[in-house]
């Protein structure tokens, strides 16, 4: 039989253990923070029928999306988190508990083009909080403390929530007449960043049809900079002429007034009025996070308010808020720039046992008694040489060896060596116990990150 010579797709991330440890490491500090605000796990499907997934759908979605025929079904598979979830919500309303706040982590597929830290398979982790006909603007102001904790928990310290509301911006499009438009000019001021405001002026008159005059203002308006303070006295010029802004605004004003209590730092916080999100159903509060030192990687946390997502699978209103954050992007900038703290316990065990008797037993009975008290233990019984078990653990950065002959087990010790620093004792098991818990709590204070 001819072999086939192995290769991943392109687009699809495979990493080796030790990343993967790291990347594992990272959803640990997600679960745990998000559950810190009281979300619940939730986990769909990755395979949905196509109707589903695509109710709300069309144009890039649905050049994007991977879809097949099985037998008789047409079936896809998810693109984010946040349309599953609306069917989730509308199929088991009767069993859920409102607001319903959710966390999800999971791979999610886009069949767009592979490019430096874009991929076609890729991790969101997710946070969404689904209101019964109405919701708080608390929980839109409570969404950038989560992300703030969140990157402040995994190391991360230059970074800045960017955020705005979508009525602000219909409001001001009406003022000028552009209603009709309004969505395919959010979607180009979406690309500022990315083009610069001349090419965005240009799309604005040739594409949208704007004419150049207006055009101006849209730049002038979304131009408006300065403290959170300096930028909503800014807006408030412009109250009083359309009743949509007017919400926009104090939706706006009452997200940043709770920020302090909510213990965002000013410096990691700015409204932003270019922030539009290029999805049609955000209505409301709107959210991008970028990394200051890496601007060329765009958002790694996004979202926002949304009140119609679940429309198209039931008539109840079931407003909600969420944010997304580009799991994979994110671990993969962090990697490139080498910020991963390689510092951290990030091995597959705290120790490995090296049994130095024919009998297995006592190392048996010692790795039980181990794992019994939160230790993580490999016992190795390979037939190699001992320098060979050695470099297995060294390796895999297991800082600890364990050595048991026939002389400690008579004795009741262990032979306890320390890999990193290359110092051997014996002393009772749990004396080496003692001495591995404290070194696993001193491993663990550091954050994820550099």
């Amino acid at each position: 039989m001819a072999q086939i010579k192995p290769h991943t797709l392109s687009g699809f991330m495979e990493l080796l253990p030790q990343p993967q440890l790291q990347m594992e490491a990272i959803m640990e500090v997600l679960r745990r923070t998000y559950s810190l605000y009281g979300f619940t796990p939730l986990d769909t499907p990755a395979i949905e029928a196509a109707d589903v997934l695509l109710a709300k759908g069309g144009g890039e979605t649905e050049k994007q999306i991977y879809r097949f025929q099985k037998g008789d079904s047409d079936l896809a598979l998810r693109f984010d988190l946040t349309v599953p979830l609306a069917k989730y919500v509308a199929l088991h309303y009767g069993e859920l508990s409102f607001p319903f706040r959710r966390y999800q982590i999971g791979k999610v597929y886009r069949g767009e083009r592979a490019q430096r830290g874009r991929f076609r398979e890729f991790y969101q982790a997710d946070i969404d909080i689904i209101g019964d006909g109405k919701l708080s603007i608390t929980n839109e102001a409570e969404i950038p403390s989560i992300i703030y904790k969140t990157f402040s928990t995994l190391g991360l310290r230059r970074f800045q929530i960017r955020v705005n509301n979508r009525k602000i911006l219909n409001g001001f499009y009406a003022m000028l007449g552009l209603s009709e438009k309004s969505g395919d000019i959010m979607r180009t001021v979406d690309k500022l960043d990315k083009i610069g405001a001349e090419k965005v002026r240009t799309l604005l008159v040739d594409e949208c049809g704007v004419d150049a005059g207006k055009a101006d203002e849209i730049l002038k308006f979304i131009a408006i900079r300065g403290t959170n303070d300096e930028v909503l006295t800014a807006l408030a010029q412009y109250r009083g002429r359309n009743e949509v802004f007017d919400a926009g605004l104090d939706e706006l004003s009452a997200v940043t007034k709770l920020l302090g209590a909510f213990g965002v730092p000013e410096e990691n916080f700015a409204v932003d009025l270019t922030i539009a999100r290029g999805l049609d159903y955000y209505t409301g509060t709107v959210y991008e996070t970028t990394l200051l030192d890496h601007p060329e990687i765009g958002s790694v946390c996004s979202g926002g308010r949304y009140d119609n997502l679940a429309e198209y699978y039931t008539d109840r209103p079931l407003p909600g808020v969420g944010i997304s954050i580009g799991l994979t992007r994110l671990f993969y900038v962090l990697s490139e720039q080498g910020m991963l703290n390689e510092a951290r316990a990030d091995a597959p065990a705290d120790v490995m046992i090296v049994p130095m008797t024919e009998d297995l037993e006592p190392s048996v009975r010692l790795a039980t008694s181990l794992r019994g008290q939160g230790i993580r233990v490999q016992l190795y019984t390979e037939q190699k040489k001992f320098k060979a078990k050695i470099q297995y653990a060294d390796k895999l950065h297991i800082p600890y060896v364990i050595f048991l002959g026939e002389d400690e087990v008579n004795a009741g010790t262990v032979s306890l060596k320390d890999l990193r620093s290359g110092e051997q004792i014996t002393a009772p098991a749990e004396d080496a116990a003692s001495r591995i818990l404290a070194d696993i709590e001193i491993r663990n204070q550091g954050t994820i990150l550099k």
